[in-house]
């Protein structure tokens, strides 16, 4: 079990550090939730998320350069899995490259396919070392 929540994990990042938006977005459920540190409230569904995101490429020309993932766990509890990790992003908008150095939480439910998908995201920024 911990090996597919770790396919579907790196298979996310994966999509999200290379801009295929569609896998990435295709990676959590309908209804899953996210908590950004950089968004005033919690984003309520995974169509929210990718309108917010449409709005940043709109108004910023944000993108998303490259993305790593490092420090990897995964906690299995049944057919839930909590994964966490410490992720360093680089981002570009109009304003220029960005790298970020965060950690977040992605918790994985287990579809009745068998398929794990995320319904739960949490970032927050890395404390300094």
């Amino acid at each position: 079990m911990t090996d597919d929540v770790l396919k579907a994990a790196d298979a996310l990042v994966s999509a999200f550090g290379e801009g295929r938006l569609d896998d990435y977005f295709g990676a959590f459920t309908p209804d899953a939730t996210f908590v950004f540190h950089t968004t005033a409230g919690r984003v309520a569904s995974t169509a929210d998320y990718r309108a917010l995101w449409n709005r940043w490429v709109a108004e910023d020309g944000f993108r998303v350069v490259r993305c790593t993932s490092a420090d990897q766990l995964v906690q299995a509890f049944g057919d839930t899995a909590v994964f966490s990790h410490r992720v360093e992003t680089t981002v570009a908008t109009t304003a220029g490259e960005e790298t970020l150095h965060e950690r977040e939480t992605i918790v994985f439910a287990r579809q009745d396919s068998g398929h794990w998908l995320a319904v739960h995201e949490h970032l927050s920024p890395a404390p300094e070392a």
